[in-house]
């Protein structure tokens, strides 16, 4: 569960691991922080979330830098598409393909939850961004799909 949490934030495996096992010394280390009021599970995955979010603003955050104004905004459609016509794997890759800060942004507010107050204080970034961010990743992510739709046909 963690390692697959770590590879949502992350471009490949081996930083995956990296953040894994960051992540788990965090855990032996604040174990004495865990206490027993709380889910074990929840609290070792924000744990998790939040080591993946150090190891982007350290290794990544400029290493693949696109600014808004550069990338093109996706023309939406009023063509329905279901989720059904995916495979898990073909998600999963199209999510990864996302530049850095939508998938991140994507990630928190998607998969882990997490409000867009707390998005951009993790972030260190405006709440406006994080929509935006959001809002594009969603458009990004219309796009790639439907395009898969006309390949898998």
């Amino acid at each position: 569960m963690l390692y697959g949490v770590a590879l949502r934030y992350t471009k490949n495996g081996f930083d995956a691991e990296d953040v894994l096992q960051e992540g788990w010394v965090k855990i032996y280390k604040n174990i004495d922080s865990y206490t027993i009021n709380n889910s074990f599970e929840g609290w070792i995955r924000r744990i998790m979330v939040n080591t993946a979010i150090t190891h982007y603003r350290k290794n990544l955050k400029h290493a693949y830098h696109h600014d808004i104004e550069d990338v093109p905004q996706a023309r939406t459609t009023d063509a329905p598409f279901g989720v059904d016509e995916y495979t898990k794997e073909e998600l999963m890759s199209t999510i990864n393909n996302l530049p850095d800060g939508y998938r991140i942004v994507f990630n928190m507010y998607v998969i882990e939850g997490y409000k867009h107050k707390e998005i951009a204080e993790e972030l260190n970034i405006d709440i406006n961004t994080s929509k935006s961010q959001l809002s594009r990743a969603k458009k990004y992510l219309q796009r790639e799909l439907q395009e898969l739709s006309k390949i898998n046909l």
